[in-house]
């Protein structure tokens, strides 16, 4: 299977070796005129601009160029293909030159703010549980049947999609569940493959550095559903009041879940606690392991997706009640000491919202809930002092903390989170710059029943701090921290 490769540049520049045929805006070139070399496609992005680097692209190989416009000095040797929209083009090559594999399996796109990996990753194991050969392409890792590959992106690129999903087919997959984020379906990095349904979680305040509006965060992840196919599901949260908007102009079958308004596929809570959830989902009240409302609309979206893809019915809530959570959510960490400390991913001001009152529902009002949270550096600004408002709105107590500030100083984006806080609440706020030590801290403040939440990286195991990424697992640093301050601890 030959493979498309990176060459010289890691954005932009995509070299193609072994035989191919292009297809783009009815222009088509026959194989033979790219199989020595490579194919190069410049990509203007948001910090460079791919169209200045085709001579080097010639001078590294490339016979073949693929570009918005043509360049001012042409190689006598080099085809040259221009395209209204060189991003969307790649996903057609990409789609191209692995067969289109999105069509030999049913793939499912997942967007949202939250709830997208464990949504993901839920189908993955219910259908494995089924007994299909099954592939996820998720934040947290990218699994094809049982073997696992690390995951940089959300959402990855046309080209390492297409060569991932062809993977899946070479490996027997029938199914994929993938996550879709707003900048993969803005970048149109998904374009040109074949969804057989997709799922909208909820839509709430992110990603505002990159689309500069709600608005737009709206439109982008509502891209996924236009451009269904009418043989496709378009399933919704019809709870979340943009969901019935994702809905509009889909030429997919229109299906809905919810907990509190009359859905398609309908839950209710009957009991919540920390031990997992009861429901009620088509009329069977059934135990989960799973905890909180948010895990609730997850259940009964996967519940939907299955019945959308002709499963039956009671063997996928069977399959469901054995779940666990996704790798860094809500995962608990139960001490030695008697404090619940918990690890979340929650990074949006609802996403922390909502594990903050999820935690609430459990409380007795006898132990204190100490927040360690923090913001990331070099994205979206506003949901900083979002962010330390719910925190203290919330909490007994609140450490604001590094999440990973990449090329931001840290203790600006301290400063960003304070702006959000209220002087009453200000006794109960600390500020500590390094995320150990805050995890340190809390550990120290909490006494027994007490619980710790730790909030913002969730299943990752590094800090990014200025280009460079340090090993550290919130899961890891609060079990040691724990051992240290009250001197033992069980996992």
């Amino acid at each position: 299977m030959p493979v498309l490769k990176e060459i010289v540049y890691k954005v932009s520049l995509k070299s193609v070796s072994g035989s191919m045929d292009i297809d783009i805006n009815g222009l088509h070139i026959d194989s033979r005129e790219v199989e020595s070399g490579g194919l190069f496609v410049a990509i203007a992005g948001k910090e460079t601009d791919g169209h200045k680097f085709i001579e080097k692209a010639i001078e590294n190989g490339a016979i073949a160029i693929l570009s918005h416009y043509m360049p001012a000095h042409l190689s006598p040797d080099v085809t040259y293909i221009t395209t209204a929209d060189t991003s969307e083009a790649l996903g057609l090559v990409a789609g191209n030159f692995y067969g289109n594999p999105s069509t030999k399996l049913k793939l499912v796109g997942i967007t949202g703010t939250n709830g997208k990996t464990s949504t993901a990753t839920m189908l993955f194991q219910l259908f494995q549980g089924l007994g299909y050969p099954v592939g996820l392409i998720s934040t947290v890792d990218i699994r094809i049947n049982e073997q696992v590959l690390p995951a940089t992106l959300t959402t990855p690129d046309a080209i390492t999609l297409n060569e991932l999903l062809s993977t899946m087919v070479e490996s027997g997959c029938t199914y994929c569940f993938m996550e879709a984020s707003s900048h993969a379906i803005d970048q149109k990095r998904i374009k040109g493959l074949k969804f057989a349904g997709a799922v909208f979680t909820n839509i709430s305040h992110d990603h505002l550095d990159y689309h500069g509006s709600f608005e737009n965060y709206i439109i982008a992840k509502k891209k996924l559903f236009d451009d269904l196919p009418a043989d496709a599901f378009a399933l919704v949260n019809v709870d979340d009041k943009r969901g019935l908007i994702m809905l509009q102009n889909t030429k997919a079958r229109q299906v809905t879940f919810g907990i509190k308004r009359i859905a398609d596929f309908k839950g209710k809570i009957i009991s919540n606690t920390l031990s997992g959830l009861e429901l009620i989902i088509d009329q069977e009240q059934v135990w989960f392991k799973l905890i909180g409302e948010f895990n609730a609309y997850n259940l009964v979206a996967a519940y939907g997706v299955a019945m959308m893809l002709g499963e039956e019915g009671m063997e996928v809530l069977r399959q469901l009640s054995n779940l666990g959570p996704a790798p860094g959510r809500f995962d608990q960490v139960t001490t030695g000491s008697g404090v619940t400390a918990i690890v979340d991913y929650a990074h949006t001001p609802d996403a922390l919202e909502k594990v903050l009152t999820t935690i609430r529902a459990f409380r007795t009002g006898q132990e204190q809930l100490i927040t360690v949270v923090g913001c990331g550096g070099n994205r979206d600004k506003e949901k900083r002092p979002l962010m330390a408002n719910i925190a203290c709105k919330y909490s007994d107590k609140v450490i604001l903390t590094s999440d990973n500030p990449r090329d931001e100083a840290p203790e600006q984006i301290l400063k960003d989170m304070q702006q959000g806080i209220n002087a009453a609440y200000l006794k109960k706020v600390l500020s500590i710059v390094d995320r150990r030590e805050a995890i340190k801290t809390a550990c120290a403040l909490s006494d027994e029943k007490d619980i710790i939440l730790v909030a913002g990286k969730g299943h990752e195991t590094y800090q990014e701090i200025k280009g460079v990424r340090h090993d550290f697992d919130d899961k890891v640093v609060l079990t040691e921290m724990m051992e240290l301050v009250k001197g033992g601890a069980e996992d």
